[in-house]
């Protein structure tokens, strides 16, 4: 999409991403180690606990407050945001995009994870696959040099269809607006590092839902796109349209995690499921969405901030609660960078949105 005919809106657009993927970030980190090992009945009675149910702000911490909860990232206990894998995925595909922009590869991506993204920050597939490229992949720090191996060896491992790449993805769609396939194309490079099968599909999704609604589309027409950039039987389809017929439901979250309660509590499936209803339902109240999709458990900080960059690329105002706290100041834990501007990063995405739509 050319300058001519992105929305003039565009930067506004690309700004409200990163401050909504902070905010829910943030919301869902409170929370994030307790759901995971506590599960969403105990996290909703802490919520409740601290009159929190609706969760519509940041996360009261109490003199009770269980072990599990992250107080540093609770209300009134924070001024800049904490680090967190999901933001530093979304600065390092920033990153690869400035660097080689069209000609994205994952050799590209593996090279900039060896360099940029510290070991202790990568969780299941992720690691396993950063391991295979430390134990197997030789001397291949030099741009063109021999692998020394099969890159894709580094999908082939136990968690290759967990939420990992989906939280990657979201960069990939800011810059493609109204360019789905684009953003779809940039997104599954990435995700075949380390993911396979639906663990790519839930990544494509969230690229190609990113470019439609930063080209200016509505959240039901970036659905309809999205799916038609994954196969029509996958999983990932199938919990897309369980949600589209749920949206109505105030318990539609509480249903999906039934359905999908095989699953476990960082697979893409049952995650994007959340993601999808939180955003239909909320259409116009990020409050809502983020604090419904954080409310009902799973992988709180994935989805929260996924559900608020999605929420936010529409245009509509963020409440100022979710922004004054942070004041701009995003954390993160890449190598040489601590922290980063909200500013500069709209700048960097803005730039490369240019660059790729002359390429």
């Amino acid at each position: 999409m050319s300058d001519s005919q992105r929305p003039r809106d565009y930067r506004s657009r690309i700004e409200g991403a990163w401050l909504g993927r902070v905010s829910g970030c943030m919301l869902g980190k409170a929370v994030e180690r307790f759901s995971m090992q506590a599960g969403q009945p105990a996290v909703a009675a802490y919520l409740e606990e601290v009159n929190a149910l609706p969760l519509r702000d940041y996360i009261p911490a109490s003199e009770a407050a269980p072990p599990l909860l992250l107080q540093t990232c609770c209300k009134d206990q924070f001024d800049v945001s904490m680090p967190d894998d999901d933001i530093n995925y979304s600065v390092l595909a920033l990153m690869l995009l400035e660097t080689h922009g069209q000609d994205l590869t994952t050799s590209a991506v593996a090279r900039a994870w060896l360099k940029h993204l510290p070991l202790a920050s990568t969780y299941t597939a992720e690691r396993a696959a950063y391991r295979k490229l430390l134990v197997d992949g030789h001397e291949w720090f030099a741009e063109g040099s021999d692998l020394g191996f099969d890159i894709d060896e580094c999908a082939d491992n136990p968690y290759s269809d967990w939420i990992g790449a989906q939280i990657r993805a979201d960069v990939y769609g800011w810059v493609c607006p109204g360019e789905p396939e684009r953003a779809a194309r940039f997104a599954a490079i990435d995700a075949q590092l380390s993911h396979r099968g639906e663990g790519v599909y839930g990544a494509v999704v969230v690229a190609a839902m990113g470019a439609v609604l930063a080209g200016g589309g509505t959240l039901e027409e970036a659905v309809s796109q999205a799916l038609l950039q994954i196969p029509q039987d996958c999983d990932c389809a199938g919990v897309i349209r369980r949600a589209q017929s749920l949206a109505a439901n105030e318990a539609g979250g509480a249903i999906i995690r039934a359905e999908y309660q095989n699953l476990h509590v960082v697979h893409t499936v049952n995650n994007l499921g959340l993601v999808l209803w939180s955003l239909l339902r909320n259409a116009d109240d990020f409050s809502a969405a983020i604090g419904d999709v954080v409310a009902e458990g799973l992988d709180t900080d994935c989805n929260g901030a996924t559900v608020g960059a999605l929420w936010s690329l529409q245009g509509k105002p963020i409440p100022k609660h979710w922004l004054s706290p942070w004041q701009g100041a995003v954390g993160v834990s890449l190598a040489g960078q601590s922290q980063l501007t909200i500013d500069a990063l709209v700048e960097r995405t803005v730039s490369v949105a240019k660059a790729l739509a002359t390429a």
